[in-house]
């Protein structure tokens, strides 16, 4: 019959791995935070990519998770749904721009992400994203017109005309119209047309409307 050691005569060994047990728990801790992390950005990077190629519809939760390379399960885990993974792209990169761009350079800088050439990665593609997917589900849609109330109304900051809201939202359609023609329809000549001369061209003409605009 095998008797329990009274606690002063057991094995040091033993006590040793007691002891180290806490400390792997907590030692494993932040690796698995620094291990969602990293998924959770595998997976926004992937979903980023994947709704300014495709559109919200057309983008599956497979195809996201395989780009991002992972299990679906952990799309859901993360996130819940593909509809709140789209507010996290929008929210993590639209809005990003708007908080880190200043003001009188926004325009530009959103214009010239929607030129950007074929093939290259545009710091921002919140608004490709946008443009791609139109006419998805209302959580979908209100995703993307808050996104766009939130554009037009840092615009509005750029003119002291009484009508700037209107102003603001005539230079965001004017926007939103050349991407959907250049990125989307892939429409001539606008498709291939040199960025730096669209970027002088729009430019000119919005200051029209915001005359603020540098």
């Amino acid at each position: 019959m095998t008797t329990e050691k009274p606690a002063h005569q057991q094995d040091a060994g033993s006590v040793h791995l007691r002891d180290a047990e806490p400390a792997r728990r907590r030692a494993a801790g932040p690796a698995r935070r620094r291990d969602a992390e990293a998924t959770r950005r595998a997976l926004t990077d992937a979903a980023a990519e994947l709704f300014a190629e495709r559109g919200y519809d057309r983008t599956t939760v497979r195809a996201i998770a395989e780009r991002a390379g992972v299990n679906q399960a952990l799309l859901f885990r993360y996130f819940g749904s593909k509809t709140a993974l789209f507010g996290e792209v929008v929210a993590r990169d639209g809005h990003k721009q708007l908080r880190e761009t200043p003001v009188e350079r926004l325009l530009e800088t959103t214009l010239r992400d929607l030129l950007a050439p074929v093939g290259t990665a545009p710091e921002d593609r919140s608004l490709e994203v946008f443009l791609r997917s139109v006419g998805g589900d209302d959580a979908v849609s209100r995703t993307n017109r808050r996104l766009t109330e939130e554009y037009a109304g840092a615009l509005a900051g750029l003119t002291d005309a009484d009508d700037a809201e209107l102003r603001s939202a005539l230079v965001l359609a004017w926007l939103l119209g050349i991407g959907l023609t250049r990125v989307v329809v892939r429409q001539e000549p606008l498709a291939s047309a040199d960025p730096d001369h669209v970027c002088r061209l729009m430019l000119s003409a919005a200051r029209t409307l915001l005359e603020q605009l540098p």
